[in-house]
């Protein structure tokens, strides 16, 4: 309510202006740090780059490929032959994209010494080849009946691709171009069908965000702001606010080698102490839902059936007792998170709420950069992190796999399955009808064993002033500007 009172003290103190009437201005909380679609890791720079660079393939909500630049056929269990589509659209300089251009991408992704964080997810490929200037061939190291639905980097020119220059300077064949970095760091993009320049400008307090909606400084925010100030602007005039489902899956993680937390007693003590219901009504406002793994259950490799830890606190002192733990022995636990307000709101709910079941959760928090090197470095007992735009079943192997333990990959909890790897790697070589059985069992598994105490699925929420046609992605991904339209309407 403290963000309110501000909001509504500034608004009363400082006069309005009206919007920008040449520039859609799209506030966000980070800007978008890498523009090469192979190198880019965090969630801003992936969703602007799907803007910049088109596709092989894309992926709908249940996570299958469909046909953006090509469309594939698969010559042998091991031989998948993608043609281009005669409608793709050329780069920015006239020059339509070919099979050339196609096998330097790919292959750049495959040279360790460009250090992609998507190489892993494509280490399967034997070879690129190219047919002639239509056609390429992807010869395998083994057969993956899913093989096509891994091929959705943007496709880079050729004579790019040896290089490190596009993060900062990039080309591609997408609906938008590149104009310039800002000042402030965001960047500035043109829709290339007609024009219109879009500023992404970071604004890392969500307050700020909102005010600068309101003052008619943005005319689009995106998620990242609490339930609060949703509720908020919904009720304000002129504002327009679209809500839909998403994939963005948070989770408390563990340091599975620490001597405490290798105890399953003790993370089940953790997961029934969590009230998840209270955390989404009172702090997302309704707007999330609870989750049990990190695929959602429409996924086509989604696990459906998984039974909640449910909210319990005497099971969970049972639990802590099991491990050794009481009133004369009580637990202490650290907990790290980022500065954002609202996950350290989250965290000290969190902290309350074990307090109750008698853990004491010592909470820290971190600014971005040292936060997520700590937990990539493994030095931590608990964590807190989300995964977003998840939209394929590699997260499995990426997330849980023994040999994705950092910096092999994101297994930052330490977890070690033999038979957890061995489903996973049934499953890549499996037709999909099985392989969804396989995944399944991978979740099964991985929420028995308790890797991380699941959350919620956060929801896609986006506010806008003076525009029509913007829902965000299932995924949180911002392609529907290509269709935005501005209507200028003024500030009130």
């Amino acid at each position: 309510m403290v963000r309110l009172a501000v909001i509504c003290l500034y608004l009363s103190l400082v006069a309005c202006k009206p919007p920008d009437t040449d520039i859609l201005v799209f506030a966000v909380a980070n800007a978008p740090s890498v523009l090469d679609p192979r190198l880019a890791g965090d969630a801003v720079s992936e969703r602007t780059n799907a803007l910049l660079y088109d596709r092989l393939v894309t992926l709908d909500e249940q996570g299958r490929a469909q046909p953006q630049m090509a469309t594939w056929r698969a010559l042998g269990n091991d031989h998948y032959r993608l043609s281009l589509l005669p409608s793709r659209a050329p780069f920015w300089n006239g020059r339509l994209p070919d099979a050339q251009d196609v096998a330097a991408t790919y292959r750049s992704l495959l040279d360790p010494t460009l250090g992609s964080p998507h190489g892993g997810a494509l280490a399967n490929i034997r070879t690129v080849a190219v047919v002639n200037d239509g056609d390429v061939d992807f010869l395998l190291k083994k057969p993956d009946p899913s093989f096509v639905s891994r091929l959705t980097v943007g496709i880079v020119p050729a004579q790019a691709a040896t290089g490190r220059d596009l993060g900062r300077h990039p080309i591609g064949s997408g609906p938008f171009a590149f104009v310039g970095w800002r000042d402030d760091g965001g960047v500035l993009l043109r829709r290339r069908s007609d024009g219109q320049q879009v500023a992404m400008v970071p604004v890392a307090d969500p307050t700020m965000r909102t005010l600068k909606l309101l003052r008619g400084e943005a005319h689009l925010l995106q998620n990242d702001l609490p339930s609060e100030l949703y509720g908020y602007l919904a009720g304000t005039s002129g504002l327009t606010l679209e809500e839909g489902p998403g994939t963005t899956f948070a989770y408390i993680g563990f340091n599975l080698d620490d001597a405490v937390l290798s105890s399953r007693d003790v993370r089940a003590a953790i997961a029934h102490a969590i009230d998840r219901d209270a955390i989404i009504r009172y702090l997302f406002g309704g707007r999330a839902h609870k989750a049990e793994s990190v695929l959602r259950p429409q996924h086509w490799a989604g696990a459906s059936d998984l039974l909640a830890y449910r909210y319990d606190p005497q099971r969970a002192r049972d639990h802590l007792r099991r491990a050794g733990y009481d009133e004369q022995h009580p637990l202490t636990l650290s907990y790290k998170t980022s500065t954002d307000p609202f996950r350290l709101r989250i965290a000290h709910v969190l902290q309350s709420q074990l307090a109750a079941v008698g853990i004491d959760l010592k909470v820290s928090s971190y600014e971005w950069g040292t936060f997520f090197g700590d937990i990539k470095a493994g030095r931590f007992q608990m964590y807190s992190l989300a995964w977003v735009g998840v939209n394929t079943p590699d997260i499995l192997r990426y997330a849980f796999h023994s040999e994705s333990v950092p910096p092999g990959g994101a297994n930052r909890g330490r977890y070690r399955s033999g038979e957890v790897d061995a489903l996973i790697e049934r499953a890549e070589r499996a037709d999909p009808a099985q392989a969804a059985q396989l995944y399944a069992a991978v979740q099964q598994r991985v929420h028995d064993d308790l890797v991380y105490v699941p959350l919620w699925y956060e929801s896609n929420i986006a506010v806008a002033r003076g525009l029509e046609g913007y829902v965000p992605g299932h995924d949180g991904n911002y392609r529907a500007l290509a269709n935005t339209r501005m209507t200028h309407v003024q500030s009130n």
